[in-house]
């Protein structure tokens, strides 16, 4: 079906700000980090998020007979701010549905306010595995991937016959040790001929690999079989550093995984190197992700990202939601979200019934030897479907 163009100006004006709404608006907070590292995320968050309702609403902004009234809200990346700022949405600005946030640790601290103001939550893009784990409640649902369904699509990636043997380099935090964590457990289920044999941690802000290159490349040259590191990082990215130093020379291949394009961009110079991938715009297949691409290049002169359509799916589960519950009533919109599928630009998703995480497919990528420009970077080598990523339910329901 095609789907009205409507500028982002067209669109704003159809928005109503809080003051401003009536009782009878389906009223949605968006909460992001828009100022900060993550500054990029949030935003393409925040862009996917309005493509989302505009392409569901065919432009109108209305949805089951209520004008759509979106409310954004910075958070600043700051934990207690996020906290702060969903309280006043769900009891200040009286919203029906709140979507966030950007950082994980400003997520974790919004979970609760859901849950004592018995409101739903969706959380995009955040991705710790503890949001719907052991800090989960019944109010959140969540769009985004989880840390876990990384590792499940890197594991996927590897080749699943001979010996393989892994090294990881991730960052010294949560992120990066649950990460690799995680990419361990997920090997041990569906790549035993797989072993992570050495884990590197860096700070944060790290610039200088040698050291660390060096301490991989003497815990894989002498292995058997494939040898290959595995990069799990946020923020600007070591990849360039680590292939400076030549591990081919030891028979030892990098997997850097998945990233938004200013970032990946770098894969260019490393032709035939293979990852997962949350999404990337060229592949997948539907009536949806054909609009968005179209559309998102035609305003902005790029392809949509990892974090648009992040932002897209979010939109869409809101809505879809309001429309299976027949209104904003918390219980029922919780009975309709549990187990329902909604349309996305990478396919249908579902939450979960069990821990209300949205599963969904992820994708094997091969680094193109000749792309057209810094966009036009992957070959698709196998959309790994969400049935074949046993993602773990570890939540205290």
């Amino acid at each position: 079906m095609k789907r009205p163009y409507m500028t982002f100006a067209g669109l704003a004006a159809g928005l109503l700000i809080a003051g401003a709404a009536s009782a009878a608006d389906l009223k949605i907070a968006l909460i992001a980090g828009k100022t900060g590292a993550l500054e990029a995320y949030a935003k393409q968050s925040e862009t996917g998020f309005m493509m989302g309702l505009e392409y569901l609403t065919k432009g109108t902004m209305t949805w089951q007979g209520r004008k759509v009234s979106v409310i954004v809200k910075d958070d600043q990346l700051k934990a207690d701010l996020a906290k702060t700022l969903l309280e006043q949405a769900y009891n200040d600005d009286g919203v029906d549905i709140a979507v966030g946030t950007t950082s994980s640790a400003a997520a974790l601290a919004m979970l609760p306010v859901a849950e004592e103001s018995g409101k739903v939550l969706i959380v995009e893009p955040a991705v710790a595995d503890a949001i719907t784990g052991d800090k989960w409640n019944r109010f959140i649902f969540r769009t985004a991937r989880n840390s876990t369904q990384d590792a499940y699509a890197a594991a996927a990636a590897v080749p699943d016959s001979g010996e393989v043997t892994i090294a990881t380099l991730a960052q010294d935090y949560a992120f990066g040790r649950d990460g690799v964590a995680a990419l361990k457990t997920a090997l041990a289920s569906i790549r035993p001929n797989a072993k992570v044999v050495f884990e590197e941690y860096t700070p944060q802000n790290a610039t200088d690999f040698t050291a660390s290159a060096q301490r991989i490349f003497d815990a894989l040259k002498d292995k058997p079989g494939r040898k290959i590191i595995e990069i799990i990082w946020a923020g600007p990215h070591p990849l360039p550093k680590i292939a400076d130093l030549k591990p081919e020379r030891y028979g030892i291949e990098i997997a850097p995984g998945g990233n938004i394009l200013p970032v990946m961009k770098l894969y260019k110079n490393y032709p035939g190197m293979e990852g997962a991938v949350y999404y990337y715009y060229a592949f997948p297949k539907n009536p949806m992700n054909d609009w968005f691409v179209a559309e998102h290049q035609k305003r902005y002169g790029t392809p949509p990202d990892f974090f648009t359509a992040g932002g897209f799916a979010a939109a869409s589960a809101a809505l879809t939601a309001v429309e299976k519950a027949g209104g904003t009533d918390t219980e029922k919109l919780i009975a309709a979200m549990e187990g329902m599928t909604f349309e996305t630009p990478k396919g249908p998703m579902t939450f979960r019934k069990e821990d209300h995480q949205a599963l969904q497919p992820m994708y094997h990528f091969k680094v193109k030897a000749n792309g057209r420009d810094d966009t036009d970077l992957l070959d698709l080598v196998a959309t790994i479907p969400a049935d074949k990523l046993p993602i773990p339910v570890r939540n205290k329901r």
